[in-house]
């Protein structure tokens, strides 16, 4: 059974990592790149944001909803270089890219799967972990396996192991990419020569993706049972031909399923989260899709923040010279963002947890906690044991004298 798809899109996120001591100049080259804008997030305009993010995780996400008129003009009056100074004191800076929306003839209409590129934002946090996200939509969607099949391969566009020739049937909708090389041209642009080599994946996009299927093939008569394999598939970003029951042992563990609500499903694998629901019910294609991308994607980037950070200072704490410094980061960190709720939202609670789970968030927090209390142990000894010395010439030197004032005092 071919399935029938009333409304897509996928984000393809790409995280790296710049140098914290190059983060500042990274800014500034965002800034002086003519399609790169700082987002400032405004109350009215972003104001489901700004209802269900709760107020310390927002001020640390989207710090320029604390910009009033007159700080935004200022801040525009400034040079790039001192604008560049100004956000690396933020905690984070969005940044949107300029999209030449003018969109193609469609030449061998027939012969690909079409789409286009609505939105790409880099979203750049002060310790240096940063994110570019790419919102596509297949134009003139009607089969699931033309989703599956996008998905599958755009993931690994940048790949250095994937010829550009697997990409001939899929088809750019927009002047601002005539080819799919032009796209990983841009990301390598945009990560620039000051990216951090750190133990991440950069091979590859994480999916975060949104599909409604059309009611008839979902629905009170028929079940979400005759369909659940294409939802494997959806999650595990595997294309439209790959045949689970013979390759995938025991999809099902593979996937984590949230499934509070009859016609909705959220599946979250290692390398993706999508959302997958029915056309049965109008909330599922016109107000949940809106929150999916609006809201709840920065909810799963600030995850991905925490993962990354923590492996961040794991690997510091390995080959760690600057004791005081780590301490302050772990500290602030844990007080800051780590014991922090994000969201009362029952909806973002619940994504929050699932995400906390799939990325062992927890596991890898408790990693970090026990090299921090190594670290804090060897220095605290290394600390007693110069203490120990300092005191042992004190005394020696003491002594010294002691016997030279004797010896005085005998003659």
């Amino acid at each position: 059974m071919e399935l029938k798809t009333r409304y897509q899109y996928t984000y393809f996120i790409y995280p790296y990592i710049i140098e914290e001591d190059s983060y500042e100049k990274y800014l500034q080259n965002l800034l002086h790149n003519d399609r790169c804008k700082l987002r400032i997030f405004e109350k009215q305009r972003d104001l489901d944001i700004y209802n269900k993010f709760l107020p310390k995780l927002k001020r640390f996400m989207f710090p320029t909803f604390d910009f009033s008129e007159a700080k935004r003009k200022k801040f525009q009056e400034f040079d790039e270089t001192i604008q560049a100074k100004i956000l690396a004191k933020h905690t984070c800076a969005i940044f949107e890219y300029d999209l030449n929306k003018s969109i193609q003839g469609k030449a061998g209409r027939d012969e690909g799967i079409f789409f286009r590129i609505d939105k790409i934002e880099i979203i750049c946090f002060s310790t240096g972990e940063c994110f570019i996200s790419m919102k596509t939509l297949i134009e003139d969607l009607d089969k699931f396996d033309d989703v599956l099949n996008f998905n599958y391969k755009f993931k690994d566009i940048k790949s250095e192991f994937i010829s550009m020739k697997q990409f001939d049937n899929i088809k750019i909708q927009a002047n601002t990419f005539d080819t799919i090389q032009k796209i990983t041209d841009l990301v390598n642009e945009l990560v620039s020569d000051n990216e951090e080599k750190f133990n991440i994946d950069t091979n590859r996009f994480l999916t975060f993706s949104y599909a409604c299927i059309d009611q008839e093939y979902w629905n009170k008569n028929r079940s979400f049972e005759e369909i659940k394999h294409q939802f494997y598939k959806y999650s595990n970003v595997l294309p439209s031909n790959y045949n689970l029951n013979v390759k995938l042992d025991k999809p099902e563990k593979q996937v984590d399923i949230l499934d509070k609500w009859e016609f909705i499903k959220f599946g979250f694998s290692n390398q993706s989260t999508v959302l997958f629901t029915s056309g049965v019910d109008t909330f599922n294609y016109t107000k949940l899709p809106f929150l999916y991308e609006k809201v709840y994607i920065y909810m799963y980037i600030l995850q991905l923040y925490k993962k990354f950070h923590i492996q961040k200072l794991i690997e510091e704490y390995k080959t760690a010279t600057k004791v005081k410094s780590l301490r302050k980061e772990f500290l602030n960190f844990t007080q800051n963002i780590w014991t922090q709720e994000i969201t009362t939202d029952n909806i973002g609670v619940m994504l929050c947890n699932s995400w906390a789970k799939k990325l062992d968030l927890e596991k890898t927090y408790w990693r970090l906690k026990n090299e921090y209390d190594i670290l804090y142990k060897e220095a605290n000894i290394e600390k007693t044991a110069k203490s120990n010395k300092i005191i042992m010439i004190v005394l020696i030197t003491s002594l010294i004298l002691n016997i030279i004032n004797f010896v005085i005092l005998l003659k």
